[in-house]
């Protein structure tokens, strides 16, 4: 088993790909794509870290394809698991859940902004 690295690079930051075990190029590709299509969000902070893909040795494995990311966006960190049975199914759903996460984060630093008038107890307007 060796692993491979294969790096993701864009504006924003760089996003490392490892795979270890069987994993073709066509595969790979797939990979790199869903990845970065799910973190190009305008708005996101610099982005950095690491996808790790794995396909298992053992044919009886029920679902043999597995990945795991630590990707820092900012200040926050992103961390997902997922195991499929196939690369397509595996690449389909890293890219569902980093997409989601990203989302989140990026209406979470909005909607920590919001300013809210205090209520007239707490020094606000009265009535």
């Amino acid at each position: 088993m060796t692993a491979k690295d294969i790096g993701i690079r864009d504006g924003a930051g760089t996003v490392r790909v490892r795979a270890d075990g069987e994993v073709g190029e066509e595969e790979l590709a797939y990979l790199r794509e869903k990845v970065g299509t799910a973190l190009d969000r305008p708005g996101l902070p610099p982005v950095s870290g690491e996808v790790r893909i794995v396909r298992a040795a053992a044919h009886h494995v029920e679902l043999p394809w597995s990945a795991g990311t630590d990707i820092r966006v900012g200040g926050d960190l992103l961390v997902v698991h997922v195991r499929e049975a196939s690369a397509r199914e595996l690449a389909d759903r890293l890219h569902d859940r980093l997409r989601d996460r990203a989302q989140r984060l990026a209406h979470r630093s909005q909607e920590d902004h919001r300013a809210a008038t205090p209520p007239p107890w707490r020094g606000g307007p009265e009535q």
